[in-house]
């Protein structure tokens, strides 16, 4: 009698972890302007990000808040940038952000299972946000290219007196 109290159990975490779920879409900004949503592409788990200013003039440095929980460690990491042009994913920007001798964030070192969390300045790279739609993955990965944090961003930018 026991093996049919157990097996509905047995089923449903084998289903609920073999299964792809998709998480939601996230709305960070939405104005006349401009819209930003963005999606975690990390089949496990997903991401809290925000950002400070809605606007398609953009600063040189805007503050943003990004929170995860860790599922491997982070002794080295590294961000990639891409945008998806022609449905290919084209690497626009690089960079490492926490090295192995030199911590610079106080999430570097973090180890598995530890919620990591970041509100600070962070640079953009541009100084206005080009018009039109477009996506970009926004990816930070380990010194064993585990994936730590994966994004995928939709952006809408229209000038309104261009519209009219």
């Amino acid at each position: 009698m026991k093996v049919f109290q157990v097996s509905p159990l047995l089923f449903l975490l084998i289903y609920t972890t073999s299964s792809t779920s998709k998480w939601p879409t996230h709305t960070v900004c939405k104005n006349d302007n401009l819209e930003v949503k963005y999606k975690s592409c990390d089949p496990r788990q997903d991401i809290a990000f925000s950002f400070e200013s809605c606007t398609s003039t953009a600063p040189q440095k805007t503050n943003i808040r990004i929170g995860t929980v860790l599922r491997y460690p982070i002794r080295e990491l590294s961000a990639v940038v891409s945008l998806d042009i022609n449905g290919k994913q084209v690497p626009v920007y690089s960079t490492t952000i926490c090295e192995r001798d030199r911590p610079r964030f106080s999430f570097c070192g973090k180890n598995k299972g530890e919620f990591i969390y970041y509100e600070g300045p962070a640079s953009i790279g541009f100084d206005e946000i080009p018009q039109g739609d477009f996506n970009a993955k926004v990816e930070l990965f380990n010194e064993d290219h585990h994936i730590i944090i994966c994004a995928d961003f939709t952006v809408k930018s229209h000038n309104q007196e261009l519209l009219s």
